[in-house]
């Protein structure tokens, strides 16, 4: 049985909303002759931010893959596709904010970086765990949940206030 799973909605929730936070205002204070391209760059990068937070991983009864969008490969992300019985073990390794990430490590050395911000994890380690036998234990989200639920609700009164400001 095939099974997706998106990106975590408070991580591309938070993403957007800071984006749209911090770049509102500024078709608003171009000056005259640069609001066409402003505007346009708003817009531009408004589709990038959603385009590159909806990668997602797909599980099989063979297989685990993750898929980018265009635009995430053309920033350097790679799709890639592993078989479950090529998972050797997964690995941990600490990050400068003292969290942890966690890698696939395959039969033939190579990493892959565990998606740790995707909807329905628990679902998503407990298949994991049934194809690999892998004790899946430790792994957890890299950050906690409600730091993005606090991080888009900061933006979105960023963005009201922005409003607010410039309709008086």
């Amino acid at each position: 049985m095939v099974e997706k799973f998106k990106t975590l909605f408070f991580v591309k929730s938070s993403l957007i909303s800071l984006y749209l936070a911090l770049t509102i205002p500024m078709p608003f204070i171009a000056i005259e002759k640069l609001k066409i391209p402003s505007i346009f760059t708003f817009v531009l990068g408004l589709y990038l931010i959603i385009n590159i937070t909806s990668d997602y991983v797909e599980t099989s009864n063979s297989k685990i893959l993750y898929k980018t969008s265009f635009i995430s490969k053309a920033l350097g992300r790679k799709n890639w596709e592993i078989s479950w019985r090529d998972i050797k073990l997964i690995k941990s390794q600490p990050t400068s904010q003292g969290s942890k990430v966690f890698y696939f490590n395959t039969n033939k050395g190579n990493n892959y970086l565990i998606p740790q911000r995707i909807e329905n994890f628990e679902r998503f380690l407990s298949i994991v765990s049934q194809n690999t036998g892998i004790n899946i234990k430790e792994i957890s989200y890299i950050s906690p949940l409600w730091t993005y639920k606090l991080l888009t609700t900061l933006s979105v009164l960023m963005v009201i206030g922005e409003i607010y400001a410039f309709v008086i």
